[in-house]
C-alpha cells in the first residue's frame, strides 16, 4: 500500500505546532511556578519528634498555599498557570493529531519505529497530565511533564526521524498493536511517576533540613510544591496502578514473540530489559507492601526502574542489535 505523503507532511507540521505549543507551556509553567506563593516547610503543629522519625518528613494535609484571601484576584502564578494548562492541551490536541495522520498515512498503527513510538510515547504523557488535572490542580506538576514531552519530541524529529514507510513483514501482526499500545500507556504514566518521585525528593529534602533549621539549596521550589507525603503516595498510586499493564505488556510481547520466531522467550537484549524493568518496578511495590519502604528509600528503586525504562527504548535499540533491531532508527 502507497504512503500518502500529504498526510506525512501534514503531521510533521502538526508535531511541529505540537512543539511550539508546549514551549509556550513550558514557558507559563515556569512563571507560574516562580510566581507561587510558597508554604512553609515546618507547618504549625507537627511535633518535631513525629516529623524527624519516619521516612517522610511532614504528614499534614496541609494544603498548598498559592494565595491569600479570596478578594476576588487571582492568586500569584495563577494566570500564567491557567495559560501553561490551557496551551498544553492544545499542545496535546496538536500531538495527538499529528500522530493520527502519521497512521492513516500508511493506514497502520502509528508505532512501526522510534521515531512513532517516541512521538506517541510523548503524546501519552501529555495526555495522561492533562487527564489527572481534571480532578485535581497540577499547574505545580507541568514544567515537570511538558519539558520530558519536548525533549522526547526534540529527540524524536533529530535523531531518531524516519520517513512514513509500511511495516516490515515481522511487524505485521495484531499483536503489534496489543504489545506496544501497552507499553505505550506505561511509558507515559511511568515518565509522570518519576517527575511526582523527583520532586518528593526535593520536597522532603527541604523538610527535613527545616525541621533542623539549616538551609536547602532547593527551597525556593520545595516551597511551592505539595507535601512530601502527598507526592509520595500520588507516586506510589500511579506505579502501582500502572505496574498490572506492564506486566500484561511483557507477556503480550512474550505471546508475539511465539508468533513471530517459534518461542515464547529467548532473553533478547530488548526482552531482558523489559524484565529488569518488571523485576525493579515489582521490587518497589513489593518494598512499600513489606518492608514497610516508604519515602526516599523506596523512591531510589522507582527512578532505576524508570531508567531501566528507558534504557530498553533508547539504549538498547541504539547501542546493542537484537531481534528487535528491524524497528528501525
Amino acid at each position: 500500500m502507497p504512503t500518502n505523503e500529504t498526510l506525512a507532511a501534514y503531521s510533521n507540521y502538526l508535531i511541529y505546532g505540537a512543539m511550539a505549543a508546549f514551549t509556550i507551556a513550558m514557558i507559563a509553567f515556569a512563571a507560574s511556578l516562580a510566581s507561587m506563593r510558597g508554604r512553609d516547610l515546618v507547618p504549625a503543629g507537627v511535633p518535631e519528634a513525629e516529623a524527624a522519625s519516619g521516612g517522610v518528613a511532614v504528614a499534614t494535609r496541609t494544603a498548598l498555599a498559592v494565595g491569600g484571601p479570596d478578594d476576588g484576584a487571582l492568586p500569584p502564578g495563577r494566570r500564567s498557570g491557567n495559560i501553561g494548562m490551557s496551551v498544553t492541551w492544545l499542545g496535546t490536541v496538536l500531538l495527538g493529531a499529528g500522530v493520527l495522520l502519521r497512521g492513516l498515512s500508511v493506514q497502520r498503527p502509528p508505532w512501526g519505529n522510534m521515531y512513532e513510538f517516541a512521538v506517541t510515547t510523548a503524546f501519552a504523557v501529555a495526555l495522561a497530565f492533562v487527564a489527572l488535572s481534571l480532578k485535581r490542580d497540577l499547574r505545580w506538576l507541568g514544567l515537570f511533564v511538558v519539558l520530558p514531552v519536548l525533549l522526547t519530541l526534540g529527540l524524536a524529529v533529530t535523531v531518531l526521524y524516519t520517513d512514513a514507510a509500511q511495516l516490515v513483514p515481522a511487524l505485521k501482526s495484531y499483536w503489534l498493536v496489543i504489545h506496544v499500545t501497552a507499553a505505550i500507556i506505561c511509558g507515559g504514566a511511568f515518565c509522570i511517576g518519576a517527575a511526582v518521585t523527583l520532586l518528593f525528593l526535593v520536597a522532603d529534602s527541604g523538610e527535613r533540613r527545616a525541621l533542623v533549621g539549616k538551609r536547602y539549596r532547593l527551597d525556593a521550589l520545595a516551597r511551592r510544591l505539595p507535601e512530601a507525603a502527598r507526592l509520595d503516595a500520588m507516586a506510589y498510586r500511579i506505579h502501582a496502578f500502572m505496574f498490572p499493564l506492564w506486566t500484561f505488556a511483557v507477556v503480550a510481547g512474550a505471546i508475539w514473540a511465539e508468533n513471530a520466531w517459534g518461542r515464547y522467550w529467548g532473553w533478547d537484549p530488548k526482552e531482558t530489559w523489559a524484565f529488569i524493568t518488571w523485576v525493579v518496578y515489582a521490587a518497589y511495590l513489593h518494598a512499600r507492601a513489606t518492608a514497610g519502604w516508604k519515602g526516599r528509600k523506596a523512591s531510589v528503586v522507582a527512578l532505576v526502574a524508570f531508567g531501566c525504562f528507558l534504557f530498553n527504548f533508547f539504549g538498547v535499540n541504539i547501542l546493542i542489535t537484537g531481534l528487535h533491531s528491524y524497528a528501525g532508527v
